[in-house]
């Protein structure tokens, strides 16, 4: 009902819907009301266009809220807040309902629900949380991590009681992860204490590159399900950003091994990519008619909806794929604003066919492609917030070093066989994150979706500057670092009996090889926190398939 909601509201102030999706509206909103921001206040605070856009929806999703007399889940916590500040009596009465109030994951808390348990809680006092600021990483959303860290001077008569004993990870495992969140300047001291002793020191290992880390990956846990006789569920891959499961997917695909995807859509399955193979598939063969329909006005050149359905109708009256009725419109009746479209388009494919043809390199041929088209403008153009442009342009980034990185390991590489590859292995994936991991399939997931669950093998791969910590927490400081290293935490933590780091020496960028700098928690895991600035390679990689 909410995205309904937001739909026809999207709808109402004609903002097309790949500009800004229901969800999009529905996450901003939510963020706006986690910190006490109503549609007034909303568009003041709002920076870019899409923000603008989103404050202007946000009015009319309140307005339709209250004509159809109902909240979402946010209005519950602020329109309690506000009541709570504006009805004294009625805070006093509902306060008294509770002796005791009881409060788990208190680190992930936002603003009302923080000042919803401080009104219910002021008189009586008797308040219990549970909550480790160690493991705070959902700050983007709303979660404000000095809610725990302040606890003792909200409350000084609070009684804290440290629950120090791991049950999971071995003790070496957890004395790693110690020596890492140690590093975080604003946090309560404590200690993991291992209630397992001993085990295996975590790996780091070192590839050439992402292609090398994937492939090796994935050997690596062949031996272990062969060797050691694991299950696939016993096996966790995270990653912290959406680009980076493209070559793990292709190569546990490649191995047919079983594999669910949690916490980010395939990256096969994002329009930017659909966009550009589709691409690639026309190029391969025009006669694909649903990647031809895809792209014949994306981007946009004038070829609208009543061109495309008279084109259909001439291929199916004639008998022949669309593109024939293209490229031979005779006795075609395509509208004049059209004409030149179609023109064009069909210039476009054959003269990259032609290149094809003459067996020139074929991520570079892409990469002129995308450029040709404008597709980074057309991103601009859809999409306002710059972080989601960038994700997006990453995406079609990512796509360039697939190609690239199989034409390096293919002598006779030909856009099919590219296009083969990338069409191996198709899965049925649910939506349900149980019913996922009830699969006995290999984990591949975000390290913000791993959070409270558990493997007992996991391979944590990027450990780069600029993906972990993500590049836009750099240019923050401060407070973003401490978070990406509390999730670095987290994604330690989740291993139970073994766990391997692994980074790429050099990431393609546009399918050129760039030199990488390792993540400075890295060293801060090791105890050599002092090499990080300026370092080329973390000290001592271990393992077999470590490479240089």
């Amino acid at each position: 009902d909410q995205e309904s909601l937001a739909r026809t509201v999207l709808r109402e102030i004609k903002v097309p819907g790949e500009m800004m999706r229901p969800g999009d509206l529905l996450f901003q909103i939510s963020n706006w009301k986690s910190h006490s921001i109503r549609p007034p206040e909303a568009a003041q605070v709002a920076k870019t266009d899409k923000e603008h856009l989103a404050a202007m929806a946000f009015r009319r999703y309140q307005k339709a809220l209250k004509l159809a007399g109902a909240v979402d889940f946010d209005d519950l916590l602020l329109c309690t807040e506000e009541l709570f500040q504006t009805k004294h009596d009625i805070r006093r009465q509902e306060a008294s309902l509770f002796d005791h109030l009881l409060v788990d994951e208190y680190q992930d808390t936002n603003g009302s629900q923080y000042r919803i348990i401080r009104a219910l809680a002021q008189e009586h006092r008797n308040l219990c949380v549970v909550g480790d600021d160690d493991q705070s990483i959902y700050g983007w959303r709303g979660a404000d991590v000095q809610h725990i860290l302040r606890f003792n001077k909200d409350w000084p008569e609070a009684k804290v009681i440290l629950l120090e004993h791991n049950y999971r990870s071995t003790a070496a495992i957890l004395e790693t992860a110690n020596r890492l969140i140690a590093f975080n300047r604003h946090r309560h001291d404590k200690i993991l204490r291992p209630a397992r002793m001993g085990g295996d020191k975590p790996r780091i290992q070192q590839f050439n590159n992402e292609t090398d880390e994937a492939k090796e990956t994935v050997q690596d846990i062949q031996r272990r399900i062969q060797i050691d006789k694991l299950e696939p569920r016993d096996i966790a891959i995270l990653f912290r950003t959406n680009e980076q499961p493209r070559a793990f997917e292709t190569e546990l695909r490649r191995a047919k091994l079983p594999y669910i995807l949690l916490g980010s859509m395939s990256f096969f399955d994002r329009k930017e990519v659909k966009d550009i193979l589709s691409y690639l598939r026309v190029l391969d063969s025009p006669q694909d008619e649903v990647s031809l329909l895809r792209i014949v006005n994306t981007p946009p050149r004038g070829i609208g909806d009543k061109t495309v359905e008279v084109l259909m109708k001439s291929a199916v009256a004639r008998g022949k794929p669309i593109w024939d009725a293209m490229i031979s419109p005779e006795g075609v009746q395509i509208p004049p604003n059209g004409v030149d479209g179609v023109r064009k388009f069909i210039a476009l494919v054959e003269r990259y066919r032609a290149e094809i043809k003459q067996a020139k390199p074929l991520a570079d041929l892409l990469r002129r492609l995308v450029a040709d088209i404008a597709y980074e403008a057309e991103l601009k153009r859809l999409y306002q917030d710059p972080n989601e442009q960038q994700a997006r342009w990453s995406a079609v980034e990512e796509v360039v070093n697939a190609l690239a990185a199989y034409e390096k390991a293919n002598k006779k590489a030909t856009l099919g066989g590219f296009l083969d590859e990338l069409t191996l292995g198709e899965r049925d994936l649910s939506d349900d994150k149980e019913k996922q991991l009830a699969k006995n399939a290999i984990a591949l997931m975000t390290l913000h979706s791993a959070k409270g669950l558990e493997f007992p093998h996991v391979y944590m791969v990027g450990m780069e500057e600029g993906i972990l910590p993500h590049h836009r927490s750099l240019k923050e400081g401060g407070d973003d670092v401490d978070e990406e290293r509390r999730l670095c935490y987290v994604g330690i933590t989740r291993a139970q009996e073994k766990l391997t780091l692994s980074l790429a020496l050099t990431r393609m960028k546009w399918g050129k090889p760039r030199d990488t700098t390792p993540s400075r928690f890295l060293f801060e895991l090791i105890g050599q926190a002092e090499k990080a600035a300026g370092a080329r390679k973390p000290p001592r990689p271990t393992g077999s398939s470590a490479r240089r």
